[in-house]
């Protein structure tokens, strides 16, 4: 029934095509091998029409296609042979294509990318060796901050008078400026470095220290000479609240006690 159907439309179809004349019987009813081997064939054989038709009547039923059987044939048709190169941008370009394959906008998204990329380099490279010369100024260099304290609270633990006054040297701790911070590594140190007038590098600093016994601060006064290489010792000392300052270090009354050992009788003794 179903394939009576199918062909009674179709000789409805070729009847409004050529105005009344019908095709031969056989096309108007054709048996069931025939209208499988039309339902396993190509689309193009669907719609091919019959050999009994007129070219008129053809080109009208060409016009009764399928709309999808035209569209991809005029895509077919159109597509270009060869790939189509999309466009090189700032974000897309990988430096697949030649400086000469590309077109005036596309020189300058790549410039403007190589530029960027240049840039973004130089600043990783400037902020590698401004870590790098930070890290060696205050951990490495023989002046920063961090060795002189670590060498001026071996001195204090080390010595007896600050163990008297502070307690054993293993339960004295040392941190710089008191903050709200609870974490005794994280207290920043009160330090400077200045020159004088005679090329001469002076390096003040002070922290505190704090033993089950008291608590004190120790005070560094250290010079370097013009054209010396290390830090040398003016001033070591322990000042504790209610006792005697401890100097480890007094280069200045050691000078001043020369001085005096050194002049009699009116005369400079040299």
């Amino acid at each position: 029934m179903a394939t009576k159907a199918q062909a009674f439309q179709r000789a409805c179809r070729i009847h409004s095509c050529t105005g009344g004349q019908l095709p031969h019987k056989a096309n108007l009813y054709p048996d069931v091998r025939s209208t499988r081997s039309l339902s396993t064939s190509s689309p193009s054989s669907h719609t091919s029409p019959p050999s009994a038709l007129s070219p008129s009547t053809a080109q009208k039923l060409a016009i009764l296609q399928p709309t999808h059987f035209r569209r991809s044939a005029s895509t077919s048709s159109s597509s270009p042979s060869g790939p189509t190169r999309r466009a090189i941008t700032v974000t897309s370009d990988d430096g697949r294509y030649n400086w000469s394959e590309l077109s005036t906008g596309e020189k300058a998204a790549r410039g403007t990318q190589q530029t960027f990329n240049f840039l973004l380099v130089s600043g990783g490279a400037v902020l590698t060796v401004t870590v790098f010369y930070l890290l060696y100024t205050e951990l490495f260099a023989a002046d920063s901050s961090t060795i002189q304290f670590n060498a001026a609270v071996s001195r204090v633990k080390a010595s007896a008078e600050c163990r008297a006054l502070l307690g054993p040297s293993r339960q004295i701790k040392a941190y710089g400026e008191p903050t709200s911070n609870k974490w005794a590594r994280a207290r920043p140190l009160a330090y400077s470095n200045e020159v004088d007038r005679f090329g001469t590098t002076h390096f003040r600093m002070h922290f505190n220290v704090e033993g089950p016994q008291g608590m004190g601060v120790v005070n560094v006064h250290m010079t370097r000479p013009r054209g010396a290489d290390a830090l040398e010792y003016e001033v070591l000392s322990l000042n504790v609240k209610g006792q005697e300052t401890v100097y480890l270090e007094n280069k200045p009354a050691e000078r001043g006690v020369k001085g005096k050992a050194s002049k009699m009788f009116g005369i400079q003794w040299r």
